[in-house]
């Protein structure tokens, strides 16, 4: 990689500056023809890809098995069931984010102290049907109740496959205990530190987008909470929509294990 100048440190990526004063021939180039002459030459724009990596040392294994339950779930659809579960928790005040207007936005905080609530939600990666319950604190209690309310949501499937990460209320004794009253509900472990085989991680970033940051309702916490709500209420059904949002529907590894190439 050339610097922009002999006498610049090297830079890290090319841009249309770097390219034009790399190679001489280059240099009578306008910025707007040089872009016009790599997109003739196929030579376009991409975003980097980030290097997903975990420290677990059982992640192949654990990546296969949840690919094999995802085709489970394709096979035999209604019979078994692959649900992605995750907690978060939000505050009452608004998180900064763009907007467009003439001032600078603002995210209103006064008249108002913080608060934290918190969310247990499980998402079918073959119809995108999101439930979720909320409280105060989601511990070992609210999970047990949410593995109960899985089995009731869904009383014709056999198998309930709960995709999760190695959070400890998921493994306290408590909750083990639950699940041997529960035996449609069969765990199943992320590896550690792997939040991209997880897409309901992707519902909470777009809660946050659209609901969350810039919101004006600080002082009313029973209406933010009422704004939660209906956002993750429009899933309550199922929802290609989301599927796509969060990458279960296209041409990604889990998009194809569990809808077919």
């Amino acid at each position: 990689m050339a610097a922009p100048t002999p006498q610049g440190p090297a830079p890290s990526r090319w841009t249309l500056a770097t390219i034009r004063v790399t190679f001489d021939w280059l240099a009578d180039y306008t910025l707007s023809g040089l872009r016009r002459l790599l997109d003739r030459l196929d030579l376009g724009l991409h975003s980097a890809a980030v290097q997903q990596f975990s420290p677990d040392p059982d992640y192949a294994s654990k990546r296969l098995r949840l690919m094999r339950v995802l085709g489970q779930a394709r096979r035999h659809p209604g019979q078994v069931e692959a649900i992605f579960l995750d907690e978060m928790g939000y505050t009452r005040w608004p998180e900064p984010g763009p907007d467009y207007g003439g001032p600078t936005p603002l995210a209103d905080r006064r008249r108002a102290n913080n608060g934290l609530w918190r969310l247990i939600g499980g998402l079918n990666a073959r119809t995108g049907r999101l439930d979720y319950l909320d409280s105060y604190i989601v511990g070992r209690a609210k999970v047990i109740q949410f593995y109960q309310h899985l089995v009731a949501a869904y009383p014709e499937a056999e198998q309930l496959y709960v995709i999760q990460d190695n959070w400890s209320i998921h493994t306290h004794p408590d909750v083990r205990a639950a699940l041997e009253r529960l035996p449609q509900v069969k765990p199943v472990w992320l590896p550690t530190y792997a939040p991209w085989l997880n897409p309901i991680e992707k519902v909470w970033r777009w809660l946050r987008q659209d609901v969350l940051k810039l919101h004006r309702q600080a002082d009313d916490w029973e209406a933010l909470q009422a704004r939660v709500h209906g956002f993750l209420d429009q899933f309550a059904l199922g929802s290609q929509r989301l599927l796509e949002y969060v990458g279960l529907r296209g041409r990604g590894r889990l998009a194809r294990m569990i809808h077919g190439p």
